[in-house]
């Protein structure tokens, strides 16, 4: 929803939100809705119609919305695999992750190719005016960690329509992936730690957490220079567990190199091992994103600059607010 002009993503199917003291009234014809508490309207926010290509399915009769989906104002999403090495045991599986829920609800289909990928993008541009892409991935076998796939994909979309891309995967082990990822067509990379302390990740992430913070560090370090300072992201999870301490170190570290270091606040997912888990205090969250504000804005990296993804979109944590 739309707040002050500010696009945010608010959780509506949380034991949180269900919890919450506040109401958002049906929205009238123009997308704006009254939030209320406890019968009184405290202010107004808008929602985002439905986009136009949602009502479009491929020849096979596979609707677009299965494929890929609006999220924030203008931004195309899609899970090009919607599977994950990791997710098949729970022993190994990241405990936030929901990745097969959507699939499991029929909501979307296990693996899209590049071509109809490139059938949404081309109509979800001139249909709704979206503005650039985000493709991620459940990690399949292999070293490249999704990179070949994102590749493959990222190419197609580019030859059908002019749009922005970033590509989220695991760091693969071979480098050289980061100049043929570029090649193919993505021009932003995310590749993301979730989780700053070791033992925790361990904990939270165990399959995930085999690959280290000092591989992620030393394909940072690779990945900057294919893409360039602030064109390579990571998302951090705050409230986890990691200290604001632990995050901001990290950050400083991660900035130093040329990654944009995009925290946002945990949201628990119905359906998961930590759907009881309590998200973090606003009072946390202001207390880590405004020393990172003024630390993004020291090292020259601003989510205005970033060519696509999630920190440009910026709708699920108030981080880009802090740097202005």
């Amino acid at each position: 929803m739309t707040v002050d002009g500010r696009t945010v993503m608010v959780p509506v199917h949380t034991a949180a939100a269900f919890a919450s003291p506040y109401v958002a009234e049906r929205p009238g014809a123009d997308g704006t809705s009254v939030i209320t508490r406890d019968g009184i309207a405290v202010g107004e926010v808008s929602f985002p119609f439905q986009p136009r290509f949602y009502a479009l399915q491929t020849l096979d009769g596979i609707p677009y919305s299965k494929i890929a989906t609006l999220h924030g104002r203008d931004v195309l999403a899609t899970t090009v695999l919607q599977t994950c090495i990791r997710y098949q045991s729970r022993t190994k599986s990241c405990q936030f992750c929901s990745i097969g829920q959507s699939l499991a609800a029929g909501r979307t289909i296990a693996e899209k190719s590049p071509a109809q990928l490139a059938e949404v993008a081309r109509a979800a541009v001139l249909l709704d005016g979206v503005k650039h892409m985000v493709m991620t991935t459940g990690t399949p076998a292999g070293s490249d960690r999704g990179a070949a796939v994102l590749a493959d994909c990222a190419f197609a979309v580019k030859a059908a329509v002019e749009l922005p891309i970033q590509a989220q995967c695991e760091p693969p082990d071979d480098d050289a992936w980061f100049a043929r990822m570029k090649a193919a067509g993505v021009d932003a990379l995310g590749m993301h730690l979730e989780v700053v302390g070791e033992d925790l990740r361990r904990q939270i992430m165990p399959g995930k957490a085999q690959v280290p913070v000092s591989r992620y560090l030393d394909a940072f370090r690779a990945a900057v220079p294919v893409f360039g300072r602030g064109q390579v992201s990571t998302y951090i999870l705050a409230g986890l567990g990691d200290s604001k301490e632990e995050i901001l170190e990290l950050s400083a570290r991660l900035i130093e190199i040329g990654v944009y270091p995009f925290v946002v606040p945990f949201v628990p997912i119905s359906g998961t091992p930590l759907e009881d888990h309590p998200a973090p205090s606003p009072a946390f969250m202001r207390e880590l994103l405004a020393p990172l504000g003024a630390m993004l804005k020291a090292g020259g990296l601003r989510s205005s600059e970033i060519k696509a993804g999630c920190g440009k979109c910026g709708a699920c944590s108030a981080l880009s607010a802090f740097e202005e």
